[in-house]
């Protein structure tokens, strides 16, 4: 095969434990951007918190965040926007109430939360580079959330929540873990396979000719429809197996290892 588009995930795989670009990463992305082969990131992270990957890569199309919700230029200019329709928003909110699971609601500008003291809040603000706003509720915003969040350490309640509430929205919205702390909800449309289309549609380039990078469950939409998909090393052994290569951790340089060995003896010239 011949790779012309490289899609990868954000947190786990382009950027470290600690949120921050390796500098083989760096390198890497250069040598491909060279070669004629554009780089394009997907997350489950709001736009405006992957502005900065964006711009430190000099990536020069589009982006997608709330896992392919929203797909915005490099100029800001959101092109496509996809909202968690109202109904599903309302019984994911009502679900993590019940189950004491803390709640955060992202608009495609704003992060809102109720405690700015709960778990993983400072953590986030970290990782997506921006701060968040305290409110007393999030009805006033029920209507303009791109994604839901559940936030608990208890990975096994999550995982129970993710089953349960993915039953309860149905076919209405997606309901997944992008990390083994956070339950995103996004519409239904809003799928990282889905968003790898419109990324490489963007630029006129066929799903067979796209190579992903990923670490978790909901980056296998991805490796089901591109042409080759590397799992990160931090990936668990199920995203792995479903992967076409692995590679190393996203901190033993992974991603920067993938491009050099498997990628570029596949890129376009």
């Amino acid at each position: 095969m011949t790779i012309r588009l490289v899609v990868s995930d954000v947190d786990g795989t382009i950027v470290r434990t600690d949120k921050s670009l390796a500098p083989s990463t760096i390198e890497a992305v250069r040598l491909l951007q060279a070669g004629g082969v554009p780089v394009a990131i997907v997350s489950s992270r709001p736009p405006r918190g992957m502005r900065w990957i964006q711009d430190t890569l000099d990536l020069k199309g589009p982006l997608a965040g709330f896992n392919g919700g929203a797909l915005v230029g490099p100029d800001e200019r959101v092109i496509e926007l996809r909202l968690v329709p109202e109904p599903a928003a309302r019984t994911a909110l009502a679900l993590y109430k019940a189950r004491n699971i803390s709640a955060w609601l992202f608009t495609p500008e704003e992060w809102l939360v109720l405690d700015p003291n709960g778990p993983h809040v400072a953590h986030e603000r970290h990782t997506v580079r921006f701060n968040e706003r305290v409110v007393d509720s999030f009805e006033p915003y029920v209507a303009q959330a791109g994604k839901i969040v559940g936030v608990t350490d208890d990975a096994p309640l999550l995982q129970a929540a993710e089953s349960e509430l993915q039953h309860m929205l149905g076919d209405t919205a997606n309901a997944k873990r992008s990390q083994t702390y956070y339950l995103d909800v996004t519409h239904p449309e809003a799928n990282k396979g889905n968003a790898v289309r419109l990324l490489a549609a963007a630029q006129g380039i066929a799903l067979s000719e796209v190579a992903v990078l990923g670490d978790m469950v909901n980056d296998v939409p991805m490796f089901e429809i591109a042409g080759f998909s590397v799992a990160m090393g931090n990936a668990t052994d199920e995203v792995k197996r479903l992967a076409s290569a692995v590679t190393s951790g996203n901190d033993q340089d992974g991603w920067g290892e993938a491009v050099k060995k498997l990628i570029l003896p596949r890129a376009a010239r």
